[in-house]
């Protein structure tokens, strides 16, 4: 993918680990795009998967259906994830440091990322890395909003509008060459009271 490097440039190019070093316990979906998410993972996620959530924070918005033999959170706040209940396994890890996930080939069974895309500088090496830490069928749903902390989301991201982040993300998975099946599930108009859009793209690991 040859895309100028200007276009994941962020308004606030300090280093990440110190604008994450401080704990943020908050959600940053309302309670019906939470929902949203859940019912992405059911649908996507088998049960009884370890399951690689990415970006992680200090919850993950896996619905107890699921019931993952093994949550491993990767994030940038150690404190954050700690209060997640739904991790098993906790990694500290800076992904627009290094791309390069610290884990074995094939070691999920499915990975998330949540509300978190816009952030990456190094999108395709991250998708390519997922890629191959994941069994060979196994899923990966990358699921967004509208929401943001405006000044660390990439310029790309910033620029796009909401039709063109839905094809950004899909072109992230074609490009990382190791996924199939991609599909959109768009949550963007819900019945009930107004909340969130939220947008997911999944993915399957694609060979043997």
């Amino acid at each position: 993918m040859q895309i100028d490097k200007r276009f994941f440039r962020r308004i606030d190019e300090s280093d990440d680990a110190l604008f994450y070093g401080a704990p943020r316990k908050v959600v940053h979906i309302d309670e019906g795009a939470i929902a949203a998410v859940g019912e992405i993972f059911a649908s996507r996620i088998p049960r009884g998967a370890a399951i690689l959530d990415l970006m992680s924070s200090w919850r993950s918005h896996l619905p107890p259906e699921i019931a993952p033999i093994k949550v491993t959170g990767l994030g940038m706040n150690g404190a954050e994830m700690e209060d997640n209940p739904a991790l098993t396994e906790i990694v500290i890890h800076d992904l627009n440091r290094d791309p390069h996930l610290p884990f074995g080939d094939g070691a999920f069974d499915a990975a998330v990322l949540t509300v978190s895309v816009q952030y990456l500088t190094h999108p395709i090496e991250v998708f390519a890395e997922v890629g191959r830490v994941l069994k060979a069928g196994a899923p990966f749903v990358v699921s967004f909003s509208n929401r943001m902390f405006h000044t660390k989301a990439v310029a790309l991201w910033l620029e796009a509008t909401e039709e063109q982040r839905v094809g950004l993300v899909r072109r992230y998975f074609a490009e990382s060459g190791v996924f199939g099946d991609i599909e959109l599930i768009d949550k963007s108009r819900r019945l009930g009271p107004q909340s969130d859009p939220i947008w997911a793209i999944a993915g399957c690991r694609v060979g043997k």
